[in-house]
């Protein structure tokens, strides 16, 4: 028999194979078992709290441990104002859409309640017990108005009285002064008050909107402190000299507050004639979308907090009470600061790869050879260089550009502007929908329009 004829499978052979396959098929998972998938919300939330996790690393110098907890903040911010939003509107609407998980936006709200909760909560315990004792410890202070010496208290009042007090506008609270319409994420104080105003009115309350060209956190002069950097909050300041801006009348209690609102866009690009002018006009209702969060000082009275609660439709599970600002973002003026190197990362430059090291000609290099970057470890500069090369090289005729995330002010737009100007044919696709980049997008967008550019405003539907 010759050796190259095919052999025929053995009877054991065949039944080994089928024996195998219905193992395998045993073994195989039920792609429809809804255990096998994670609530997108959820999951994003149990991120939120890896990142928190990152301020209790003792390896982690103390300036970065910061950071990490002020990058939850933001976090929880756009979390709310998005994917808890989402959540909420389909309630609303009675459109509920569960998932593979299998988890209804009903449901996975009280899950997001009690997780959230309990994180925030931990968050400023993270800040008040760990973070700003070791950081006082390096002399880097936020000096509470219970601690001001009295050189402290007379500073105080003159940078209210001449930075604060002639921008804040108090508003009394009555039947032809209604509940004002706050903007989304706004520092802001409930106030109760006794006695008649000038008006002869006894609302009772006023609300106290802090204003928001003003920086959170003031540093105060050396010279009335005691070595080290000094800060206080605004809201500090407001709250030690809120009885001057109710003369004839006693401040009974003064507390801060914070409304987070839907900030998704509602826009079908299929529906609009104008994406970009659309786009203009949704980016402003963006401050005032429904209520989906209060925030509240951990002090505030239950009437009170009964109150606003009422006044933004929102219910108890929707409650953070805080102990600390409402607002811990603003706090990035000391993680940034850059006089305490040792409780900083290292910095890192990045590297140029050899082939691109002493290049003047970005063309020949990659006409040899490709070039791969790899950022951030590596250099970015090649890439706007590139750019820039091009929009003066006389055989360069076109130029096709993606944007998605980017300043309007960037070296990438310069040079781009540059190239359509000397008479290349520029085309961008900028992606107007980057969330929270849509106005930088419109900007750069109309920069390019105006330079001669054709801007392709992304993709429908994608």
């Amino acid at each position: 028999m010759s050796s190259h004829a095919p052999r025929k499978p053995s009877p054991i052979a065949v039944d080994a194979s089928a024996a195998n396959d219905a193992t395998a098929a045993a073994q195989a998972p039920d792609l429809g078992e809804r255990r096998l998938y994670l609530n997108r919300e959820l999951s994003q939330l149990a991120f939120n709290t890896r990142v928190l996790d990152q301020a209790l690393d003792e390896r982690t110098p103390l300036l970065e441990r910061l950071k990490f907890l002020l990058i939850f903040s933001r976090n929880m911010d756009e979390f709310f104002e998005i994917r808890v939003a989402g959540l909420k509107g389909q309630v609303a609407l009675d459109h509920e859409l569960i998932g593979p998980d299998g988890i209804a936006p009903k449901r996975a709200l009280l899950m997001i309640s009690e997780i959230a909760h309990r994180q925030i909560e931990r968050q400023y315990a993270i800040l008040n017990e760990r973070i700003l004792p070791e950081l006082a410890a390096h002399g880097i202070r936020i000096v509470r108005r219970q601690q001001w010496t009295q050189k402290q208290k007379l500073w105080v009042r003159r940078h209210f009285r001449a930075e604060v007090a002639p921008l804040v506008t108090p508003i009394g609270l009555d039947p032809t002064h209604p509940f004002p319409l706050l903007v989304n994420k706004s520092l802001n104080f409930i106030v109760r008050l006794d006695g008649v105003d000038a008006f002869g009115r006894d609302s009772g309350l006023a609300v106290v909107p802090a204003p928001r060209v003003l920086p959170r956190l003031i540093q105060m002069p050396a010279e009335i402190c005691e070595g080290g950097d000094n800060y206080v909050l605004l809201s500090s300041i407001i709250h030690a000299h809120v009885d001057e801006l109710f003369p004839g009348m006693e401040v009974l209690g003064c507390y801060q507050f914070r409304l987070t609102r839907n900030a998704d866009l509602t826009l079908d690009p299929e529906d609009v004639e104008d994406l970009a002018l659309a786009l203009r006009g949704e980016l402003y209702s963006r401050r005032f979308g429904d209520a989906v969060r209060l925030e509240v000082a951990d002090n505030c009275p239950k009437d009170l907090i009964d109150y606003l609660l009422k006044q933004f439709g929102l219910t108890e599970s929707e409650l953070y009470e805080v102990n600390g600002p409402v607002n811990l973002a603003r706090l990035f003026r000391i993680a940034n600061n850059v006089s305490y190197p040792q409780l900083q990362y290292l910095p890192f430059t990045p590297v140029l790869p050899k082939a691109l090291k002493h290049a003047e000609d970005l063309f020949q290099v990659i006409g040899r050879q490709d070039v791969l970057l790899l950022h951030p470890y590596e250099s970015f500069s090649p890439v706007v260089d590139l750019l820039r090369q091009a929009a003066k090289d006389p055989q360069v005729l076109a130029i096709k550009q993606t944007l998605y995330r980017t300043n309007a002010n960037s070296e990438i737009v310069d040079a781009l502007v540059d190239a359509a100007r000397a008479g290349k044919e520029v085309t961008a696709v900028v992606e107007l929908r980057a969330r929270f980049d849509e106005e930088s997008n419109l900007t750069l967008a109309s920069r390019l329009q105006q330079a001669g550019a054709m801007v392709i405003y992304g993709v429908v539907g994608i």
